[in-house]
């Protein structure tokens, strides 16, 4: 899988593709990556990407031009041909009959990471692995012209409810989240009980040394016992995220996401909460 980055500061992106389980992964070929300074595609002697927006406000707004020859060179399409003099149609795309996507084939689907978009869950990060090519552009300041998004973003994502001055470090959770879960990146069961697999978060984990400020390992963990630690870890499992995360609970009920045993622990839980209430 292939992951191209556009920023004005391509450093950051750089480092976090250079470290850790990434590297990896791109020494095994696993994973590709470019990163493009859209500074290089401003054309005045200031490589300037940014001024005021149109109507008044404070802020700088990321500028149209640079932004459409870097994505240009990064591979992306035009999903539609803008129209002069005509006004966008609802929902911010402007209207026009002809779309090159549908001529060209398939191409790298670009995401643009802003609070406006829609949320960025696993369940969307899975979806995402199976593209050949991910193209993420990275905002700043006040964000990016508005046509640049209607002509060729696919998919706006927001990593949660808030606002971040930096749309790379956005860019970099969605490709994190996405990377590791390709084949081969980590073990398979690395990725079988973590937070949010089977609609539950993750249970407590704990290493050596045995006794830590007088706290002690729960004493199940060290008795070699594996059907009793599998069912203490689905115990804490549903006790966290009833604490925690409730509206999981609701929702993977809803979807059925849970074994017998699993909804029976829950409904023992809720009992309790109620007691305890």
């Amino acid at each position: 899988m292939k992951f191209t980055v556009l920023s004005l500061f391509p450093g950051i992106i750089d480092a976090y593709f250079a470290n850790s389980i990434m590297a990896k992964a791109l020494n095994r070929g696993i994973v590709e990556y470019r990163s493009i300074n859209i500074r290089d595609f401003a054309l005045d002697k200031h490589k300037s990407c940014d001024d005021a927006p149109y109507g008044g406000g404070p802020g700088m707004l990321m500028l149209a031009e640079p932004l459409s020859r870097a994505l240009e060179a990064a591979g992306a399409v035009k999903k539609i041909i803008p129209s002069i003099g005509k006004e966008p149609a609802e929902g911010g795309t402007p209207s026009t009959g002809k779309n090159p996507r549908e001529e060209k084939g398939r191409r790298p689907r670009v995401l643009y990471p802003s609070p406006s978009g829609r949320p960025f869950t696993l369940k969307r990060a899975r979806e995402l692995r199976e593209e050949q090519e991910l193209i993420l552009l990275c905002g700043r300041y006040e964000g990016i012209d508005q046509r640049i998004i209607d002509v060729y973003v696919d998919e706006e994502l927001s990593v949660g409810d808030y606002v971040l001055s930096s749309g790379e470090v956005a860019a970099l959770v969605i490709i994190d989240t996405v990377y590791r879960l390709l084949d081969r990146v980590l073990r398979p069961e690395s990725l079988e009980e973590e937070s949010f697999s089977g609609g539950l978060l993750e249970y407590p984990q704990y290493t050596r040394p045995e006794i830590f400020d007088t706290m002690q390992v729960p004493e199940v963990l060290i008795t070699g016992h594996h059907e009793n630690i599998r069912r203490w870890r689905l115990k804490k499992r549903v006790e966290k995220t009833l604490a925690l995360r409730p509206e999981l609970i609701d929702q993977g009920l809803r979807e059925g996401l849970f074994d017998a045993e699993t909804v029976k622990l829950i409904e023992e839980g809720k009992h309790e909460r109620d007691k305890s209430h």
